[in-house]
């Protein structure tokens, strides 16, 4: 068994590999189209572009692979079956739950990858592509309102007009209520930086205080300014929830629920981060029953045709899901785990059904 196993791992690592790569390059190009519309918006030129998509490619591969995974891996079995491979493995008395195990084993490599890769390796370079897409076309972080992006820090309410891509501020205001919400003081400063040893340096700063019935001001070419908020959290909105690390993700869950703010949306990526590795497992103990059913008119084709199809049903109701739960607020882990669960239930119906025959 350990020969074929060795030679089972070989072939569906090879597969898979080969339609990872497939659907990399159909992804890049359609983000690379994508792209072309923002060609000439603030010097962003062709070479631009080109680096941005590139930079992107691990993200692409973290959200494909387990769709790779499931195609790979019924392509390969399907092709073990045509040659009689998997018959040949039968009668030496291989039984299903052993060929599965075996399965199962080689699925871990894919749930390490998709882990290191999801975690390790997209995140930055995710960040990465879109600072440098800032910076070609000569802009700034994009903001949901236009009066700039509100953060809440405590009993401060702050107001950022602009995050350049350096994560450096610009147009900065900071209220600060008291626990009447009564207002107390108002900051405003023309810029910022960050530095880890001393936290946020704002300057020119016109700092207003609202004291009984009299309004103080006072003008500082500088001011030190003590905050949980660091450039990690503030730069969340270059980057989807869905592409951020699981730490990031738990840091950024926590300051939203210590300041009392919704945390749906980043809840349900931390669980999705957390299950999304486990799901080559599913997809392998899926693409099993597939192949020991009808052995003997055995259609390539049609098989990958099928796993395609579940791929991308499986991809639509993780996308589905998501959104459904963050909209109707269901509590984040069913949110993030129920399609995958929903593909567990279905390998192990199929597997009943085939071990039964």
């Amino acid at each position: 068994m350990k020969t074929a196993q060795a030679y089972l791992r070989r072939e569906i690592l090879s597969a898979t590999m080969l339609v990872l790569g497939a659907f990399l390059c159909l992804f890049t190009f359609f983000d690379f189209l994508a792209e072309l519309e923002e060609l000439g918006k603030g010097g962003y030129q062709l070479k631009h572009a080109l680096i941005f998509v590139g930079l992107s490619i691990p993200s692409r591969a973290y959200e494909v692979m387990p769709i790779a995974v499931l195609i790979g891996t019924l392509y390969a079995l399907t092709l073990f079956a045509r040659n009689s491979e998997l018959t040949v493995l039968r009668a030496a008395g291989v039984s299903t739950m052993r060929l599965l195990g075996a399965l199962l084993q080689i699925g871990l490599i894919f749930v390490l990858v998709t882990f290191v890769v999801g975690e390790y390796v997209a995140p930055p370079l995710e960040r990465v592509a879109q600072k440098w897409r800032l910076r070609s076309t000569n802009t700034s972080v994009p903001q949901e309102l236009r009066t700039g992006m509100w953060v809440r820090d405590g009993r401060l309410f702050v107001n950022i007009r602009r995050v350049l891509p350096d994560t450096s501020l610009e147009k900065v205001k900071i209220f600060e209520f008291d626990t009447g919400h009564r207002l107390l003081s108002m900051n405003q400063a023309e810029s910022g930086t960050y530095s880890t040893d001393q936290g946020w340096l704002l300057k020119d700063v016109v700092q207003t205080r609202f004291v009984g019935e009299r309004i103080e001001t006072t003008s500082l070419p500088a001011l030190r300014w003590a905050s949980e908020l660091t450039p990690e959290m503030i730069s969340v909105v270059m980057v989807t929830p869905e592409r951020m690390a699981i730490g990031s993700l738990y840091q950024y869950t926590r300051h939203l629920e210590a300041n009392a703010q919704r945390t749906g949306r980043y809840e349900v990526a931390f669980w999705k981060k957390l299950v999304y590795p486990l799901a080559a497992l599913v997809m392998m103990g899926l693409a099993l029953p597939f192949s020991l059913g009808n052995q003997r008119s055995v259609n390539v084709g049609a098989r990958v045709l099928t796993g395609v199809m579940l791929g991308i049903t499986f991809y639509l109701l993780n996308a589905l899901f998501s959104n459904l739960g963050i909209i109707n607020n269901w509590p984040p882990f069913w949110s993030a785990t129920v399609p995958s669960m929903m593909f567990f239930l279905l390998a192990v119906g199929m597997m009943w059904t085939v071990d039964r025959r």
